[in-house]
């Protein structure tokens, strides 16, 4: 027989007392399991002292953000939930039983009104998947699941404060699609913090809560509701408008993917996703763990960022709008501040321009130099011709000329590379030849693509692509004495072991040329963005038709690097190095020095300084610093600055690889050696030697290669050997003459 509706209400209200008081305490977490295991969908990135510097979306199935204390949600949010919910909230035990009576009398009388689930049996639900999971044909919940509610309910309440169960229930409760607790709930459709929900968006949430995809009509009668409980009925006005737009921002951030966070701009994004991406392809001890702590300093992030976004500010109308900035501890390889782009202002602010490709322009020659007073060709002192230069080359002349079209003569390499001038540049990878550069490069970290004989000669002056970020670590080298290590971007990571791959006195000499403002002066002037009160070494470059403006330096402490130009490399209007790239770079070290001293580093072992003086006063009289055994005391044109006095081969350089063409005629294939630190007077003086026979005489002398292995020798008018080197031909053969007969000198 089939039983009255009343009866049956009475069998379920009997049924729920029976759960309550007699079954044991289901088995649920604790308050303190649920806040610890509670995981944001975002990964987090924090700097060096946890200070949130990025959010990245990690977990696409739900939108999460941290979870929020009740201290920190509306006051607004919280009356609405429990007039909305369970509005004898605080007076029951888990279960209402008033609630559940006036939901029995209605179904006796088929009457639509709230149900009689507490807040507290919902949170039992929203912990236990099986007590909240539909029934079949999407009917609601089961007697059964009703019941294990209750009893949920019930334990929850021995064991929670009402707080606890508020705090965790608005922490976990589905809102709208993929929405899960109010942090990302407010986040994302009204672009704030809980905390500062007011009574209107209180409401719109609640009203969410029972129809989580309900059109905002519906949500907004709901929501009408609510407020007039909350005697608030003039919030009521315009509320369906209002709602369409909150709803409507949901459905944008949700197509975006992007990470729950109210604000537009996040401090280093770029960073961020790459530390994300590494941490997802990382096996991680806990990979529930979303904060990864990274080694930025976030007070020097918002310094880079802002005197970044002033400066291209300042340069409106000479078309730049991006720009990058990288910051690196010299000792630790730690990475302190990472710009990737200039936000707002940039054309793709998406794309990491600290990690993207340019043209190197003249940031590359303090290397060029370095090696080659290495390798003992130079010193900084050894004059070099900055004068118009046409080298052969394979595709016909490679005419190299200076960034103002001036020609300075006679200069010391100490000028050549503090003033940037490209010819005498050009002259040193002559002596050192790209492909030996090109290794040294890459030795320290920078990612060329192609073998140095596709740069060519061009390589002295930047045409290689670099990215900011492995340039300055090139750069911290410098400052390191020569020993280079890759960045840490990950606090906490083992230091990785240097290796030396420059030399520590050639390195030091470099650092007190460009730390030496009256060498640059020929360029820059005396008084100019490069200049700080503290000691610092710095270099400017800018690339072919100014797409790439660069300044990079370091002082005791710290190397700063900065790159300016466009995302779609676009030229520049009329901005060079030390209008562009280098106030950044200025206003960076000031912030890093502010309180802290940078002294000139000591000299290391095999460098001494003493006093020189220039024939024809080419240049001031100065003091110097040398490698040991390297050292002059007067220098002019004629005399072997290189050698003091001795002969040497310029070019080619030692180990030399040269190919024969077999669509050339064997004719037309030559070989030229050079000899520096000899006149046209004591040209004929000077004899070459191949393989132990006689090549021929004077400075300059042509040669038809034969392939093979061969040593060249150059011996002093004593006939002693002053210089040696080793090159190589490869290729098709070609007959040697009976004789090998040299050309004179010019």
């Amino acid at each position: 027989m089939k039983r009255p509706a009343a009866h049956r209400a009475a069998v379920v209200m009997f049924a729920i007392a029976l759960t309550c008081t007699t079954l044991p305490a289901h088995a649920l977490p604790t308050f303190t399991q649920v806040r610890a295991d509670w995981r944001s969908s975002d990964i987090v990135i924090t700097d060096r002292n946890g200070e949130t510097v990025a959010r990245i979306r990690d977990d696409f199935r739900v939108r999460r953000g941290d979870w929020v204390t009740l201290q920190e949600t509306s006051p607004a949010l919280r009356t609405a939930i429990v007039l909305s919910e369970d509005k004898r909230f605080y007076a029951h035990s888990g279960v209402d039983w008033q609630g559940v009576a006036a939901a029995a009398w209605a179904n006796l009388f088929n009457t639509r009104t709230r149900g009689a689930s507490t807040l507290t049996m919902q949170l039992a639900g929203l912990l236990d998947e099986g007590l909240r999971r539909p029934g079949a044909a999407g009917q609601g919940r089961s007697v059964t699941q009703k019941l294990g509610q209750a009893a949920g309910a019930a334990s929850l309440e021995r064991s929670w404060s009402k707080d606890q169960i508020l705090e965790a229930y608005l922490n976990l409760v589905p809102f709208r699609g993929e929405l899960v607790g109010l942090s990302a709930m407010s986040q994302v459709l009204f672009g704030k913090f809980p905390e500062g929900l007011d009574a209107r968006e209180s409401a719109l949430a609640v009203a969410l809560v029972r129809a989580p995809n309900a059109k905002a009509a519906q949500v907004s009668r709901r929501a009408c509701g609510i407020l007039r409980e909350m005697r608030l009925p003039r919030e009521c006005e315009g509320l369906e408008g209002f709602a369409q737009l909150a709803l409507l921002r949901s459905g944008t951030v949700a197509q975006r993917g992007t990470a729950a966070s109210p604000q537009p701009r996040q401090l280093a994004p770029h960073l961020g996703r790459m530390l994300a991406s590494q941490a997802r392809a990382q096996p991680r001890t806990d990979p529930a763990q979303p904060y990864l702590r990274s080694t930025l300093d976030a007070d020097l992030q918002r310094v880079a960022t802002a005197s970044l976004q002033r400066h291209l500010r300042e340069l409106a109308g000479r078309h730049v709008g991006d720009g990058a900035v990288v910051v690196i501890d010299n000792a630790s390889g730690d990475v302190l501040a990472y710009v990737g782009s200039s936000g707002e202002l940039s054309g793709a602010s998406e794309v990491d321009h600290a990690q993207a490709l340019r043209q190197a322009g003249s940031t590359l020659k303090p290397f060029l130099y370095e090696q080659a007073l290495e390798e003992r060709r130079l010193t900084a002192a050894s004059l070099l011709d900055d004068r118009p230069v046409n080298l052969p080359v394979g595709g016909g002349l490679y005419v190299p000329q200076n960034y103002d079209h001036r020609y300075a003569g006679w200069v010391s390499t100490r000028a050549a590379l503090a003033a940037s001038l490209n010819v005498p540049a050009v002259r040193t990878l002559v002596m050192v030849t790209p492909h030996h550069f090109h290794k040294r490069l890459v030795s320290l970290g920078l990612p060329l693509t192609e073998a140095g004989d596709y740069y060519g000669y061009s390589l002295a002056l930047g045409s290689a692509d670099v990215s900011l970020l492995a340039l300055t670590n090139a750069y911290r080298a410098l400052a390191n004495r020569g020993r280079y290590a890759p960045v840490r971007m990950r606090a906490g990571m083992a230091a990785v072991p240097t290796t030396a791959v420059m030399s520590p006195a050639a390195s030091y000499v470099i650092g007190d040329i460009l730390s030496d403002r009256h060498a640059r002066a020929r360029t820059f002037g005396l008084d100019s963005p490069l200049t700080t009160r503290f000691w610092t070494a710095v270099k400017t470059g800018t690339s072919k038709d100014m797409r790439d403006n660069w300044c990079i330096g370091w002082s005791q402490r710290y190397t700063v690097g900065v790159w300016v130009g466009n995302a779609s490399g676009a030229s520049m209007h009329d901005v060079s190095g030390v209008s562009g790239a280098a106030p950044v770079w200025h206003d960076v070290m000031e912030a890093l020095h502010r309180s802290l001293p940078s002294m000139a580093p000591a000299a290391p072992a095999g460098v001494e300084r003493v006093a020189l003086a220039f024939e024809d006063d080419l240049e001031p009289a100065r003091e110097e610093v040398f490698l040991v055994g390297t050292t002059q005391t007067r220098v002019g044109v004629g005399m072997s600055s290189e050698r003091s006095g001795v002969p040497a081969i310029a070019n080619p350089a030692n180990g030399t690889v040269f190919a024969l063409d077999p669509d050339m005629p064997p004719s037309a294939q030559r070989v030229w050696f050079h000899a520096e630190g000899v006149t046209g007077q004591t040209a004929r003086s000077v004899t070459w030697r191949m393989d132990g026979k006689l090549l021929g005489r004077g400075g300059e002398v042509a040669w038809l290669p034969w392939p093979g292995r061969h040593q060249v020798e150059l011996l002093d008018a004593a006939g002693k050997v002053v210089d040696r080197i080793g090159i190589e031909v490869r290729g098709a053969s070609v007959r040697a003459p009976a004789a090998q007969t040299g050309r004179g000198a010019r």
